[in-house]
């Protein structure tokens, strides 16, 4: 029996992880109708993926008439809130992943369901070639006479725009650029007199240190869709006290009550000095005047070393409810080891209280209560799909679409990705995890310092990874994802006649493997599972039935850290599938 024999052989008694389709006769092109034999593209079928979180923090049941903070746990930063009579809209940063700019509805302010985005097609935007902590930054949702406005920024690709809709759960319009507004963070406020105001984050008329900044106030010519040109105003230069050189005022959301004109914002930057301070007005043609009781929320003022601390408070939005009270969503994270976080920026809620004609979150020197007292006047409703607290969430591929908690890279494209017959299948891609450009990949956030997330791929028959007609050896597996540079990769490959389980990881560079193990006897399907436990993180993989096996041992789970891996992202969960060059 040759070499070759035996390898064909081989690979059609094991199967291989991954549907490697077999050849499909091409159209007829030529008049004596003759065909050639093209290889369909090799993908990877997935049965399922689950998601489990085990956070102690969240065992406990909640008591009655107080919910669970944070309210959005895991990736969802920079949140802005809107009231439309009884229900509640919020949004937040997405960056380059895609669709972006989530919606989420609830009717209660504690429990919130994801029901769409603002951005789903290439026509809205062109985020190819970007880093994943680049895009979509700070946006503003708000409700105005029967129109929803989101005001947002893509940083490295066109700056600051609007889009609408009259309905928050899609579909949006094409961005309305805004080229006279630089900066960040922009804000749109709809004063009582009619006029529309646009405010954002921007450099000063002189830069006097690093991280000195401005807020900058525009008209907006809602009719004309258009700025008013020579109406700039300088609301904010530097931040509370110039002299103090604070950094990074940013993040400004305008509100007018009982006469004043208030300006929220944030300062300190996103790390560990982050903070919410106010200002105020009679109007919006006279100097702003910060509150001496700055910041009105932080948590820098306390111990690092205390327990389950919550770290980086600040970039809040107010609502107000029908019974005239104040509620504040800002981000804040949830840190282990005093200072690491892998679930990125989390959302936040807590009541905000008027004293002596200034709004207040948090007096100085408290922590952020985890289960605080929920808004009394809001009948509590629990979401169909949590997403706090600690949940299991399946998906069995049996839509006919992707799941609204998944997300895609960069582009809007997912024509390498098809769902029937409750499985997923994902094309092989040429491009990698540590590509700027759209790679075979969807993810979903982890949402908890503890948990596992696993996977079962199918095995079918296939071809052989060489020879005439061939596809190419590909892998595919499941994937902790913070970012190009930090991320681990548990894949199923072939190898000659072999099929490999791998671990990739990518440290600060190129992605690596640092380990692998042959599979040793022919099955139908593999299991796949990742295990997060704060800073450390584990990889398990199980042929057909089999028990759970250790591959590598115990990782490193802070390199998926924002303070490992820089950028404004959480580490993402999810699927993959790539071709594999280099002979594998």
């Amino acid at each position: 029996m040759t070499n070759n024999y035996r390898a064909v052989l081989l690979t059609s008694v094991l199967g291989l992880i991954f549907c490697l389709s077999a050849c499909q006769p091409a159209v007829d092109t030529t008049a004596n109708h003759t065909t050639a034999t093209v290889p369909a593209p090799a993908a990877a079928q997935f049965n399922w993926f689950e998601y489990q979180g085990l956070d102690p923090l969240f065992a406990e049941p909640l008591a009655q008439g107080t919910y669970q903070n944070p309210v959005l746990a895991g990736f969802f930063p920079d949140p802005s809130i809107t009231r439309n009579g009884d229900d509640y809209y919020m949004t937040v940063s997405s960056f380059t992943y895609t669709p972006g700019l989530p919606i989420l509805h609830s009717r209660d302010l504690v429990n919130w369901q994801l029901i769409g985005y603002a951005l789903t097609r290439q026509s809205q935007m062109e985020m190819d070639g970007l880093q994943v902590s680049r895009g979509i930054f700070a946006p503003t949702l708000r409700y105005h006479d029967g129109t929803y406005y989101l005001i947002t920024t893509v940083v490295d690709r066109g700056g600051n725009f609007i889009l609408t809709a009259t309905n928050p759960a899609g579909p949006w319009s094409d961005p309305i650029w805004l080229p006279e507004v630089e900066g960040i963070d922009p804000d749109i406020f709809f004063d009582d007199d009619g006029k529309v105001y646009i405010a954002h984050n921007g450099d000063p008329v002189e830069s006097l240190y690093e991280g000195h900044k401005a807020i900058w106030l525009w008209e907006y010519d809602l009719a004309n869709q258009k700025i008013i040109a020579d109406s700039q105003k300088l609301l904010v230069n530097g931040g509370v006290d110039l002299s103090t050189k604070p950094i990074w005022i940013e993040a400004p959301h305008l509100y007018k009550h009982e006469g004043w004109y208030y300006l929220l914002c944030a300062e300190g930057g996103t790390a560990d000095q982050h903070s919410a301070v106010i200002f105020r007005s009679r109007s919006l043609s006279e100097p702003f005047v910060p509150y001496s009781g700055n910041p009105i929320l932080t948590q820098r003022d306390l111990a690092p070393e205390r327990p389950d601390p919550i770290t980086t408070a600040g970039h809040a939005d107010f609502v107000q409810l029908p019974d005239g009270s104040w509620w504040a969503v800002f981000l804040a994270s949830r840190a282990y080891q005093e200072r690491y976080f892998n679930t990125g920026r989390e959302t936040f809620l807590l009541p905000v209280s008027w004293q002596y004609g200034w709004p207040h979150i948090l007096p100085a020197g408290e922590a952020i209560p985890y289960r605080p007292a929920a808004p009394a006047s809001l009948t509590t409703k629990t979401a169909p799909q949590p997403l706090t607290g600690n949940f299991n969430w399946r998906d069995d591929f049996s839509a006919s679409t992707l799941d609204v908690n998944w997300n895609t890279l960069r582009k809007y494209d997912q024509s390498w990705l098809s769902l029937n017959k409750q499985q997923l299948t994902l094309q092989a891609g040429a491009t990698g995890l540590d590509s700027l450009e759209q790679p075979a990949f969807i993810g979903r956030r982890q949402q908890h310092t503890h948990f596992d997330a696993s996977t079962s791929l199918a095995l079918p028959a296939g071809q052989a990874s060489t020879g005439q007609g061939s596809t190419g050896p590909f892998s595919a597996g499941i994937v902790a994802f913070q970012n190009e540079q930090y991320h681990y990769y548990l894949g199923v490959k072939t190898q000659g006649e072999q099929v490999i389980i791998f671990l990739e990881q990518a440290n600060g560079g190129a992605p690596q493997q640092i380990a692998s193990q042959p599979l040793t006897r022919a099955t139908e399907q593999i299991r796949l599972k990742i295990s997060g436990r704060a800073g450390s993180i584990s990889f398990y993989y199980a042929p057909g039935n089999d028990d759970w096996q250790p591959l590598a041992g115990t990782q490193d789970a802070t390199l998926l850290s924002t303070q490992v891996a820089g950028g404004f992202v959480g580490t993402m969960l999810g699927l993959h599938s790539r071709q594999e060059t280099g002979g594998n």
